[in-house]
């Protein structure tokens, strides 16, 4: 069977050393990202890719979705179901059932703004009421020279547009950071784990080498 694009790309893009480079920064990113994030609760990394995310966040129960089943076999680690499905389409998880979402570096590769709006909207589904939606991603405002030196890159967001996506969904805006890190970890993000703490810790930093947004919005509590 030929490969898909998706899959063909991953086999390419990170060499194993980046990978393992790349395991060893997202240490401090999940400790920082801890804050938004219920322990005791459930999360889901929405597009989990290589699972940087969801292996290392410290959660009770632990979900990683994509579209992408070869990585999901390869990379999610042990006690984390894997859910083989589109981000547009969560049928598989109960209504209400998650306390946080994560989408790093995803909704780039929809095919349409439809399909990321229907995204938005089930996210906020799954969501209990006061759990939180976390993106991370591209802001097209601070990396449109380097924006399309990928080959799947479809979208282009910035943090204004994002944010707005999100109200229409329903969602209440708790953060929205313009610049957090950069825009890719073949950047400028140093790869040592603490020297990456030291960046998270240097808001200013950010405003420098800032490439992708931050943003972390709440499904209202039910009144």
């Amino acid at each position: 069977m030929k490969p898909n694009l998706e899959s063909s790309i991953y086999r390419v893009r990170f060499s194993p050393e980046e990978l393992a480079t790349a395991r060893a920064f997202w240490v401090p990113i999940c400790r920082y990202l801890q804050q938004y994030v219920n322990p005791d609760g459930a999360t889901l990394d929405l597009g989990a890719g290589y699972c940087h995310f969801i292996n290392q966040i410290a959660s009770r129960e632990k979900l990683a979705l994509d579209l992408n089943v070869e990585n999901l076999r390869l990379y999610a680690g042990a006690g984390v179901r894997c859910i083989e499905a589109s981000g547009a389409d969560l049928a598989g998880i109960g209504s209400a059932s998650l306390n946080s979402v994560f989408a790093s570096n995803v909704y780039e590769h929809f095919p349409s703004r439809e399909s990321v709006s229907s995204s938005l909207e089930e996210v906020h589904r799954v969501l209990r009421p006061g759990g939180r939606a976390i993106i991370l991603q591209p802001n097209f405002a601070y990396c449109a020279k380097q924006y399309f030196d990928y080959f799947d890159h479809r979208l282009i967001f910035t943090h204004k547009g994002m944010a707005e996506g999100l109200t229409i969904a329903g969602f209440e805006l708790e953060r929205v950071t313009a610049q957090f890190l950069p825009y890719t970890s073949k950047s400028a993000l140093p790869a040592a784990p603490w020297l990456v703490s030291m960046y998270l810790a240097f808001p200013p930093a950010w405003r420098v080498l800032g490439g992708q947004m931050l943003l972390v919005a709440r499904k209202p509590q039910v009144s």
